[in-house]
């Protein structure tokens, strides 16, 4: 009886856990496109500029690590910038027009920590109302519940007395 009771504790926990994701998921894009239109930006500007001077990115890169400590700071954080623009852009375009179920698929691509950490700051728990929240609910109320059966299951197999055998 006990074990029913925690288990439906655990069904709910992940029930309202695995609800939240299809918001967070939807948050988390919208952070990330806004930060792949500022990273563009500041790297179409460096490309801009280099070929102003006629120079091509990695040439622009190259003179500018060799102009001094300051200079050679300066290439490393844009370059630094110019492969986290690329690497975000990547995820975004992933992501970009998948519906819930296909972004749970796609998770791998929502694992930047800065855009993580301010999409979870800004995130809101609520009430999943719509299709996508419920199947989520549904889902980790199963796996909650599926979780700690097994767990329980397993500690009485291994604390079950196994009966004396008597040689005589």
């Amino acid at each position: 009886m006990i074990t029913r009771a925690f288990a439906m504790i655990a069904g709910m926990t992940g029930a309202v856990g695995l609800s939240q994701f299809p918001e967070y998921s939807q948050q988390y894009t919208q952070r990330l496109g806004g930060a792949v239109d500022e990273l563009s930006a500041v790297v179409a500007q460096f490309d801009h500029d280099a070929a102003g001077v006629g120079l091509d990115r990695g040439e622009a890169l190259r003179q500018l690590a060799t102009a001094g400590e300051f200079g050679a700071a300066r290439a490393e954080s844009m370059r630094q910038t110019i492969a986290r623009q690329q690497r975000l852009a990547g995820d975004l375009a992933a992501l970009d027009g998948a519906g819930p179920f296909m972004r749970a698929r796609l998770a791998g691509h929502l694992g930047d920590p800065d855009i993580a950490a301010r999409a979870w700051q800004a995130f809101r728990p609520a009430l999943p109302v719509s299709f996508e929240g419920v199947t989520y609910a549904a889902a980790g109320f199963g796996a909650g519940w599926l979780a700690l059966a097994l767990v329980a299951g397993l500690a009485r197999r291994m604390l079950r007395r196994r009966p004396r055998v008597v040689r005589g």
